[in-house]
């Protein structure tokens, strides 16, 4: 599971409130961490600091692994959408040769276009999924595709042209890339690329429940690794494996894999990457979950990965999973926050407002850590998490555990990009609260990344004869909610001030004023007029504030203040609010646990799925005025291996690339569908 950040919130992230060490970066902090702003996005670069003090093994070993995390970019693309990446090698083909008007708003629009298909891996928007409505003429495409040489395209140019141009300009084609929308069939509602022929809802619902042993105790995570296909009537799978689908991608994957394992740091991390060489080789989703349990297992290396299919937004049944990798060794001084909270694990379970029977009995294998990201790849590239929990199997969280990160360098270079930028000002309701943001804000949105990430997926259980999977389109929601609450409830405990996470019993009110002030509002400069709330982050958010604003009206916990036009939400009861956020906590564990799909369904489009209009138009008024993109995302470093006499003597990193020579170069090296 991850944890994603809103980057027009990123204000919030002040750096008085952190260590001493962050403090002394920010003093003297010359590095360049932004790039470039177009449409509502913001290019960042983040800084892989303390990379100079690994061992030339550690540095080698992360380089392999980052060479595995670039090479999987084109799955992902395919996966969002089966045009994707013809689209892509058609528009990048016209941006290298264009010779007209670089001035003329078509090109201009166009570039802009190209640049928000690279950032979200296709022709959707990363977040809202809504299909991008090109700014460029629809007779500016077909000139140009008509100018370039035969040579520089995908396909012929009458059948690209034929199939291209209405998926780019007909905006009733693919028109979102996962649909949750009640009332309808998700699969044919989704432009997604992991179901094709005539497949419904109930077609896919039924062929995986028929493949479900209620009796097996490993459950298999069925249909993570294939493409479902309908083909003369019948339905079978297309697996992602090295010999199979995605096969050409998956071989460089491996490649770099198979280096890795020669400079792995012990035995366990070598087991560990081979598994998964195993997994890419076979397909078998029982070696991945070997992968997985063994990954777990894997504590003493300092370098760390992510690689593969693992998470399920994408598909609005939560089934297949998208590719991605997240490259990163551990920083050890920060890592000690979380090593307190992992240490007192069975502490907070036992002391959960949830019913004794939802309790893990003994919790296990609960690990968690601070790391600095080295390399971004596939659904964390550009826009990733700021933490991250797996596996994801709950049979394997309940007998093994779980792993949690805090990618702190990621918080660090949103912090940094984002200094000054009024947001704070603009939307707290007063001084007081601005101040407490500004003095713990970034102390407490780490600390409840931790506590989300490393207590709140891997806390409760599911009753016997639930397998996890009963909650289908609400299922993102419910558990992202679970484990922001988890965090958020415990936030206000004196037990993080008696662990020394906090600095005194008055700081978490700097996250809940956070938490309100986001949920309530901010997060909808991120919607258009007339939209509903569909991503899973986001209705988990609203529903979270939502809930408590409601059930604490009548003693006024969090009141909505409208001042000299403007509105803004103020906590009154801080204490009051916590007791409500354990309530609803247990309210969602319940459902969860015994997989209420009714009671999920209900709570979800209640209160995480419908958006007051005007505050909406408001909210967008007021950010508008201030200039700012409400997502980012970060191009990453590159590495250079250092050979001397035909030995690896270091490996550099630098920061030069810009965000258009970047993508071009990905596509161009590491296109591995497109060849």
């Amino acid at each position: 599971m991850r944890h994603l950040i809103l980057t027009s919130l990123l204000s919030v992230f002040i750096m008085n409130g952190c260590t001493d060490k962050k403090v002394s970066e920010t003093k003297n902090d010359t590095f360049n961490y932004n790039v470039e702003k177009f449409a509502d996005l913001k290019i960042m670069r983040y800084k892989v600091t303390g990379f100079e003090n690994l061992s030339l093994k550690q540095k080698e070993l992360v380089y392999y692994l980052s060479q595995a995390a670039i090479e999987g970019r084109d799955i992902l693309f395919d996966q969002n959408y089966k045009y994707n990446l013809p689209i892509r090698q058609t528009l990048e083909a016209i941006y290298e040769n264009y010779t007209g008007d670089k001035e003329s708003d078509d090109y201009k629009n166009f570039v802009v276009y190209l640049k928000r298909v690279w950032f979200s891996n296709g022709i959707h928007h990363h977040y809202s999924m809504d299909k991008f409505k090109p700014g460029f003429s629809q007779n500016f495409f077909v000139t140009q595709v008509n100018e370039l040489p035969s040579d520089k395209l995908p396909m012929v140019k009458e059948e690209l042209l034929k199939t291209l141009v209405p998926v780019i300009f007909d905006p009733n084609i693919a028109k979102k890339r996962v649909s949750l929308a009640e009332g309808q069939d998700l699969i044919k509602a989704s432009a997604n690329n992991y179901y094709e022929g005539d497949l419904s809802q109930d077609n896919v619902e039924e062929f995986y429940a028929q493949m479900k042993d209620p009796n097996d105790k490993e459950p298999v995570s069925y249909g993570l690794n294939s493409t479902l296909v309908k083909e003369n009537g019948k339905i079978k799978e297309d697996v992602w494996k090295i010999d199979g689908k995605y096969g050409p991608a998956i071989k460089h994957i491996v490649m770099w894999l198979e280096k890795a394992a020669t400079v792995a740091e012990n035995d366990d991390q070598k087991n560990v990457i081979n598994l998964l060489i195993e997994f890419y080789k076979t397909g078998d989703l029982r070696t991945f979950d070997k992968y997985n349990v063994a990954w777990l297992k894997d504590q003493q290396s300092r370098v760390d990965f992510v690689n593969g299919f693992i998470e399920t937004y994408g598909d609005p049944l939560g089934l297949k999973a998208s590719w991605e990798s997240v490259v990163n060794f551990k920083d050890l001084e920060a890592t000690h926050r979380t090593e307190i909270i992992s240490s007192n694990a069975q502490w907070f379970e036992d002391h959960s407002p949830v019913d004794d029977q939802f309790k893990k009995k003994k919790v296990k294998g609960v690990s968690a850590k601070v790391i600095t990201a080295a390399m971004l790849g596939g659904d964390c590239y550009p826009a990733t998490p700021i933490g991250i929990n797996l596996p994801n199997a709950d049979w394997i969280r309940k007998e093994y555990g779980s792993k949690s990160v805090t990618l702190e360098n990621i918080t660090y270079a949103y912090d940094q990009s984002a200094k000054g930028d009024g947001f704070l000002q603009e939307f707290a309701y007063d001084q007081a609260e601005i101040d407490r943001v500004e003095k713990y804000g970034f102390l407490t949105g780490n600390l409840h990344t931790d506590l989300h990430e490393c207590l709140g997926h891997g806390s409760g259980q599911l009753l016997p004869g639930v397998a996890g999977d009963e909650l289908k389109a609400y299922g993102a929601t419910i558990e992202e909610a679970r484990a922001d609450l988890f965090g958020l409830y415990y936030m206000a405990d004196p037990k993080l001030v008696e662990l020394g996470l906090l600095p005194n019993k008055e700081a978490f009110e700097a996250e809940y004023d956070s938490y309100i002030r986001n949920g309530l509002m901010t997060q909808l400069t991120r919607l258009q007029l007339g939209d509903n709330i569909e991503e899973s982050h986001m209705r988990n958010r609203q529903l979270i504030a939502s809930w408590v604003y409601k059930h604490g009206k009548d003693n006024n916990v969090v009141e909505k203040v409208e001042r000299d036009g403007k509105t803004y939400f103020k906590i009154n009861d801080y204490e009051q609010m916590h007791k409500l956020l354990g309530d609803l906590l247990a309210l969602i564990q319940k459902i969860k646990s015994t997989g209420n799909y009714a009671g999920a369904k209900d709570l979800v489009e209640t209160y995480g799925v419908k958006v007051d209009q005007h505050l909406l138009k408001e909210v967008k008024e007021r950010y508008a005025k201030l200039n700012l993109a409400p997502y980012g995302g970060f191009i990453n470093p590159a590495y250079k291996l250092i050979e001397k006499d035909g030995k690896i003597t270091d490996v550099e990193v630098r920061y030069t690339d810009g965000y258009a020579q970047q993508m071009l170069d990905y596509s161009k090296h590491h296109g591995w569908l497109t060849k």
